[in-house]
């Protein structure tokens, strides 16, 4: 490593998440108590690098934040500095400001910057490392779809929040005799889906990677009927698709890195099932639940080895990696590796099989 490291900033980026809070601590200590670093925060996400707005972070800062869900540095999920939105002559034209937040970490005197994101975030993590910043990232996000690691921090909270709303989903289906749809997170992917699935118990798991026939969906659900049992019940991931292809979008975002916000399958799936089964049919959707409250046991630990992992990377001065974890060991990948891969479920994978052994339907 050519530079004394000094002085290093982290940043969150994208949307909250349970076990951030737990990763700036561990990262803070770590820095200050072994390496007797300074450390900074930047507020806001990218939109806070770009106004040069940081703030001092020191053992008092961060106490009693372990337990806490958000973020303290606060987020921001639309300021990708590499195509800033501005108004001109009444129409949004996006620019290249990437510059501007290079200088203002230079000015700080910043001489590495640990960025915690998921795919969008650690993308233009990326892209500040090919210009020559000293980055490391931390992978986060609840749906657990980042290349190159095993788990991300904030999944086990969302599956324990899910399979608790599936456990009280499933009283009143069996009291009303209904069927209950819940819709959780994921995007493209069916990881809280599958994981809540299991553990809650459920009939049926639709997720994106295995496109489902709702009359299949149908056929399990009355044979359960025929069998005694009047109610069902279907955990349903965002960007569940029938064998069409087609996703529910529940709006489109314009000038946001990420425009599509999916939701409302499960509305779609509860009136197509009430029609097929005869049953009386409810969807809820579960939504920002999952992504807030304080974490889980597992994800405060998982968080703070992230957290520690990246500030000994800075210090071995092994910039554009992310922190990841593989087995039960704390390792890293490159940048380069991780954006773009997206991590999805195997549909011959085990836990999908061990799903369809105990009598789960996929719909396929």
């Amino acid at each position: 490593m050519d530079k004394i490291i000094k002085r290093i900033a982290i940043m969150t980026g994208g949307g909250d998440c349970p076990g951030l809070n737990a990763v700036i601590r561990a990262a803070v200590r770590t820095a200050i108590m072994k390496y007797g670093l300074e450390v900074v925060g930047v507020k806001e996400g990218y939109k806070g690098l770009y106004k040069g707005d940081f703030v001092k972070l020191d053992l008092n800062t961060i106490s009693g934040i372990l337990p806490r869900g958000g973020t303290i540095l606060y987020s921001s999920n639309k300021d990708n500095l590499f195509l800033y939105p501005f108004v001109e002559d009444g129409k949004t034209v996006l620019k290249d400001v990437s510059d501007v937040g290079l200088n203002n970490l230079k000015n700080a005197g910043i001489d590495a910057l640990i960025i915690i994101g998921g795919d969008g975030t650690l993308t233009s993590g990326r892209d500040y490392a090919r210009k020559g910043v000293n980055i490391v990232g931390v992978p986060k996000t609840i749906d657990n779809d980042l290349a190159s690691t095993d788990t991300t921090f904030g999944f086990d909270t969302a599956v324990a929040v899910a399979t608790e709303a599936l456990d009280r989903l499933h009283t009143t289906a069996e009291s009303h005799h209904r069927i209950m749809c819940l819709e959780v997170m994921g995007r493209y992917a069916g990881w809280i889906a599958l994981h809540a699935g299991v553990a809650g118990g459920a009939d049926a798991i639709l997720i994106p990677e295995i496109p489902y026939d709702i009359n299949k969906v149908a056929e399990a659900l009355l044979t359960r009927k025929d069998n005694g049992k009047e109610f069902g019940i279907v955990v349903v991931a965002e960007g569940a698709k029938s064998l069409t292809g087609e996703m529910v979008v529940n709006q489109v975002v314009e000038n946001s890195p990420d425009p599509i916000r999916l939701g409302g399958v499960a509305n779609v799936v509860a009136n197509q099932l009430e029609k097929l089964v005869g049953l009386e049919s409810r969807a809820t959707i579960l939504g920002h639940l999952q992504r807030g409250g304080s974490p889980s046991a597992f994800d405060r630990i998982l968080s703070t080895r992230y957290g520690v992992r990246a500030v000994e990377l800075v210090m071995e001065g092994k910039f554009g990696n992310m922190v990841t974890l593989k087995g039960n060991k704390m390792s890293f990948d490159t940048l380069e590796n991780v954006i773009g891969q997206e991590k999805c479920v195997d549909p011959d994978g085990e836990l999908v099989q061990t799903a369809k052994k105990i009598g789960v339907t996929f719909g396929d």
